[in-house]
């Protein structure tokens, strides 16, 4: 994990961080990365129990609203909070995410957000954004869409039960426990390890 003495962090910021290593799916398989628990709403639900003990999200539920918010950074779609004195000051757009900035990856991402917010609807995209993304607390998006007190943990379930549907991801594991052995070997053809006993 990130700790204070680590290079690239400040030491005044560092002693305000609770870093973690998780390990994310994404489509081009697993990948660690070094998070911040203190700055997600999902990980701040994720260790909160409710009043029957359970916690307020599942595992597959936080794992989802975590690789929403892996694709969204890597889709590059934070909006700037500062100026970009990489920009050409020159042209017509002076914005510093023209098409030709974007790699490959961040294309890739874009598109894959696209379909994921379509898949789980508009009921619900605007909710995962806020809080998966943009890292809002539960209790702003209620004040912020007037709803009442206490009622937007269940909104968001049942917002990342479907994000979560959508990703492959279940509260149980599916599938046989031990994968057949497959090979390219005809039917009658003995097997052998090639290894002598």
């Amino acid at each position: 994990a990130l700790a204070r003495g680590d290079a690239g962090v400040d030491p005044f910021r560092g002693q305000h961080l609770a870093p973690v290593k998780r390990t994310m799916t994404t489509p081009d398989g697993k990948i660690t990365v070094t998070m911040d628990e203190t700055e997600s709403p999902l990980a701040w639900l994720a260790r909160r129990k409710g009043r029957d003990g359970r916690a307020l999200i599942e595992p597959h539920q936080l794992q989802a609203g975590e690789r929403l918010r892996f694709e969204f950074t890597r889709a590059q779609m934070m909006p700037r909070t500062t100026s970009n004195w990489d920009a050409p000051v020159t042209g017509e757009c002076r914005g510093g995410n023209l098409p030709s900035t974007f790699t490959e990856a961040a294309i890739g991402a874009r598109q894959s957000i696209r379909s994921t917010l379509d898949a789980v609807g508009p009921e619900f995209a605007g909710l995962l954004l806020d809080i998966c993304c943009f890292l809002k607390g539960l209790a702003d998006i209620e004040r912020e869409r007037s709803w009442p007190a206490r009622s937007g943990k269940v909104v968001l379930q049942l917002a990342l039960d479907r994000l979560a549907r959508h990703y492959g991801f279940g509260a149980i594991a599916r599938g046989a426990p031990r994968p057949r052995v497959q090979t390219w070997l005809a039917p009658d053809v003995a097997f052998t390890s090639g290894i002598d006993p």
